[in-house]
C-alpha cells in the first residue's frame, strides 16, 4: 500500500514559500522603485505623516504658481510705470527748457512732443499680460483707457478734450477781456467789474492797492465784485502805482502794475502823467484808463488762456462721481474696519464709530438736515444707536442716487448721479471723521464738465458733460483702494494686493497736464502767442513737479514692490518647508537598498532551503520513508 501525495498547495510549507515569494516580489519592487509599497496599506504607520506632507507640498506647488503668475503682472506693471516716469521728464524738460518758436500749427516742438508722448502714455495704461489689463482695477477684460484719437478729438457722438478746452477758452475770454467790464463813471471813476456774480469763468478780481496822491480807490466789493479808481482832478506823483490783483480759473493769482510816469516814451507797464500846459488831470485819467485796459486784455490774453486750458483738462479728466472716505476702524475690542453694521454710536468694546454721534448732532445732505436722537428716530431723523448702513441709505435717499453708497474695506464711497451738488456738512465733525471724512464738507469730485450754454462767450455755467463727453477712463471705479483691486493668497496666512487703476491720482494728473500741453495750438502769428505758450509751458512744468503730500507714480511702484517682497519672502519659507516635507515623505515612503538587498538576500536563501525540502518531500515514498 502505497501513501498519497502530498497536498502542496494546502500544506503549510506551500503556504511559506507563498509569503517567501510574495515577500520577493515586493522587496525586488522596493529596491527597483526605492519605496516601500505602491499603495498606502503598505507604507507602515508614518505615512499619515507623508499624506499630510505631500497635501501640503500641493500647496506650495499652487503657491508657487501663484507668485509666478503675480511677479510676472507685477513686472510688467513697473515696466509700464517706468515708462511713465519717463514721459513725464521728457514733457517737463521740453516745457522748461522750450523755445516758444511756433510752427504752421501753432505748437513749438516740445508740445508736438508732448503730443506724441500722451499716445505713448495711453499706449502703456492699457498693458496687458495675457487677457487681464493692468490699469483697470478689478475690470480686467476691460481697456483701461480710451484710444488717444477719441480721447482728444472725440467721437461721432461725444467731445473729446480739443473740444472742451475750445469751449472753455471762449467762455474765459469772453470779448478779450477775461470776463470783466470796464467803464467810466460819472463821477469821472475808472469802474472795473466782473461780469456775472457766481460766474466760473473769465477774471476774478482779488485785491487793489494804490499808492496814486490824491487818488480814491473803492472795492473790490459788490456782487458782481468790482473796483473803481478816482483821481479827483489830481495827477499822481511821478512813481506811484496801482496794483491788481486777479485770480485766474486754474487758482494762480496774477497782478498787473500800472506806475504813472513822467517819462518820454511812456515806459511799458506805465501810464503818463499829463504834462500839457496847463496841466489837465483828466488827460491823466484818460492814459490810466487805457494802460488799464491794455494791461486786462494782455493778461486775458496770455496767462487766463494758459489757466484755461489747464482748467479744461480738470474739467475733463478729473472726474468721478462719488466721495470716498479715508479707511477707519470701529472699537470693538481689537480695532476692526468699520462695516454697514458698525453703530453711529456707542461704548467699547460695542462695534461702533468712536466718536459717535450723540442726541441734538445733525447731518445736512445737500440741504436737508438729518437730526440724531436717543431712540424712536422717524422721518428725518438717526437713532444715535443706528447702523452706518441706515445713514447710507439716508442719505441715498436723498441724493436719489441709482447707485447705492457703498462700504468696503472699512471705506465708504457716497454714490451720487449729480456730483456737483453733492454737499455734506455735521454739527458733530468728530464723528463725520470717524467715518473717513476728514474735510467738511464733503463733496464729490466732479463728472466731465462743459460750458453750459452757446454762445460759450457768454455762458456762465458749467453742466455736466457726462452723457456727450467721452470718458477717458474705462476700468474700475469702485470703491476702495486701487491696491485692493487684484489681490492674491500666497502662502496659507499671506494675501499680497496688487491692484492698479489708470485714474489713480498720480497718473491722472500726469496724462492731465500731458494731455493740456500737446493739444493746445494757438495763431502762429497772433499778438500774444508767444505769451500764451510761456505761461503754459510754466504751468505743465509745475503740473509735472512732484508736490508734497501728492501721490506719486514711485509711490506706486513702491506699493507693488512691497508685494513682491512679501512673496519673495513667502517663496524663501516655502522653499524651506518644501526641503522638510519631502524628507518626511522620503523616510516614511522610501526603502533603503542596502536593507532591502540584505533581506532579498535572506529570503533567496531561505527559499532555496523551502524548495529543496519540497524537492525531497516530493519524491518521498513508502520504501524510502521505512
Amino acid at each position: 500500500m502505497s501513501i498519497s501525495s502530498i497536498n502542496y498547495s494546502s500544506s503549510i510549507l506551500g503556504s511559506q514559500i507563498r509569503n517567501i515569494n510574495q515577500q520577493l516580489t515586493d522587496l525586488s519592487t522596493q529596491l527597483s522603485t526605492g519605496k516601500l509599497s505602491q499603495n498606502y496599506s503598505g507604507m507602515g504607520t508614518n505615512e499619515g505623516f507623508a499624506i499630510a506632507g505631500r497635501a501640503q507640498l500641493s500647496n506650495i506647488a499652487a503657491y508657487t504658481d501663484t507668485i509666478t503668475n503675480v511677479n510676472v503682472s507685477i513686472n510688467l506693471a513697473n515696466t509700464a510705470l517706468q515708462s511713465l516716469t519717463k514721459i513725464r521728464s521728457t514733457v517737463q524738460t521740453g516745457a522748461a527748457n522750450t523755445a516758444q518758436d511756433l510752427n504752421v500749427n501753432g505748437q513749438t516742438i516740445a508740445q508736438n512732443t508732448a503730443a506724441a508722448q500722451f499716445g505713448s502714455m495711453v499706449g502703456v495704461l492699457n498693458t496687458q499680460t495675457g487677457n487681464r489689463y493692468l490699469f483697470s482695477g478689478t475690470a480686467v477684460s476691460t481697456q483701461s483707457v480710451a484710444d488717444a484719437g477719441d480721447i482728444i478729438n472725440g467721437t461721432t457722438t461725444q467731445a473729446g478734450f480739443k473740444t472742451v478746452m475750445a469751449e472753455r477758452q471762449a467762455a474765459d475770454l469772453g470779448d478779450g477781456m477775461g470776463r470783466l467790464v470796464q467803464s467810466t463813471l460819472p463821477s469821472g471813476a475808472i469802474q472795473v467789474s466782473e461780469d456775472v456774480a457766481g460766474s466760473p469763468f473769465g477774471l476774478k478780481i482779488a485785491a487793489v492797492s494804490s499808492t496814486l496822491t490824491g487818488a480814491t480807490i473803492t472795492g473790490p466789493s459788490g456782487s458782481p465784485v468790482s473796483f473803481s479808481v478816482n483821481l479827483n482832478g489830481l495827477n499822481p506823483n511821478n512813481g506811484d502805482k496801482l496794483s491788481v490783483q486777479f485770480t485766474l480759473p486754474d487758482g494762480s493769482t496774477e497782478q498787473i502794475d500800472l506806475t504813472a510816469s513822467t517819462a518820454t516814451p511812456t515806459p511799458v507797464g506805465s501810464f503818463a502823467i499829463d504834462a500839457s500846459i496847463p496841466v489837465n488831470p483828466a488827460n491823466t485819467a484818460t492814459n490810466l484808463n487805457t494802460a488799464l485796459n491794455t494791461a486786462i486784455k494782455k493778461l486775458a490774453g496770455t496767462s487766463l488762456v494758459a489757466a484755461s486750458a489747464v482748467t479744461a483738462g480738470d474739467n475733463f479728466f478729473n472726474t468721478a462721481s462719488s466721495a470716498i472716505g479715508a479707511p477707519k476702524t470701529s472699537q470693538a475690542g481689537p480695532l476692526v474696519p468699520i462695516s454697514g453694521a458698525t453703530a453711529l454710536s456707542g461704548a467699547s468694546p460695542t462695534d461702533s464709530i468712536s466718536p459717535g454721534f450723540v442726541a441734538g448732532d445733525t447731518i445736512t445732505v445737500n440741504g436737508t438736515t438729518l437730526t440724531f436722537v436717543a431712540s424712536g428716530a422717524t422721518g428725518n431723523q438717526l437713532n444715535v444707536g443706528d447702523s452706518v448702513q441706515t445713514l447710507m441709505s439716508k442719505i441715498d435717499a436723498i441724493t436719489g442716487t441709482s447707485k447705492p453708497s457703498t462700504i468696503h474695506g472699512g471705506s465708504i464711497t457716497i454714490n451720487t448721479d449729480d456730483a456737483a451738488s453733492l454737499n455734506i456738512t455735521s454739527s458733530n465733525t468728530g464723528a463725520l471723521g470717524s467715518l473717513g471724512f476728514s474735510a467738511t464738507p464733503v463733496t464729490a469730485t466732479q463728472p466731465p464738465l462743459r460750458v453750459g450754454s452757446s454762445p460759450a462767450s457768454s455762458a456762465t455755467t458749467l453742466v455736466n458733460g457726462s452723457a456727450n463727453t467721452v470718458k477717458w477712463y474705462t476700468g474700475n471705479d469702485g470703491p476702495g483702494p486701487a491696491r485692493s483691486t487684484a489681490m492674491a493668497r500666497v502662502d496659507d496666512s499671506v494675501t499680497v494686493q496688487y491692484g492698479a487703476q489708470a485714474n489713480e491720482d498720480a497718473i491722472r494728473r500726469q496724462l492731465q497736464a500731458i494731455a493740456v500741453f500737446g493739444t493746445f495750438s494757438t495763431s502762429p502769428t497772433g499778438q500774444y502767442s508767444g505769451g500764451q505758450v510761456a505761461a503754459l509751458s510754466l504751468r505743465t512744468t509745475q503740473a509735472l513737479t512732484q508736490q508734497p503730500g501728492q501721490q506719486r507714480i514711485e509711490d506706486i511702484q513702491t506699493d507693488i514692490a512691497m508685494a513682491q517682497n512679501t512673496m519673495k519672502d513667502a517663496s524663501t519659507r516655502q522653499t524651506q518647508a518644501k526641503a522638510q516635507l519631502q524628507t518626511i515623505i522620503d523616510q516614511a515612503e522610501s526603502a533603503s537598498p542596502d536593507e532591502v538587498a540584505s533581506q532579498l538576500l535572506a529570503l533567496q536563501n531561505a527559499l532555496q532551503a523551502s524548495y529543496q525540502v519540497t524537492s525531497n518531500l516530493a519524491q518521498l515514498s513508502l520504501v524510502k520513508f521505512l
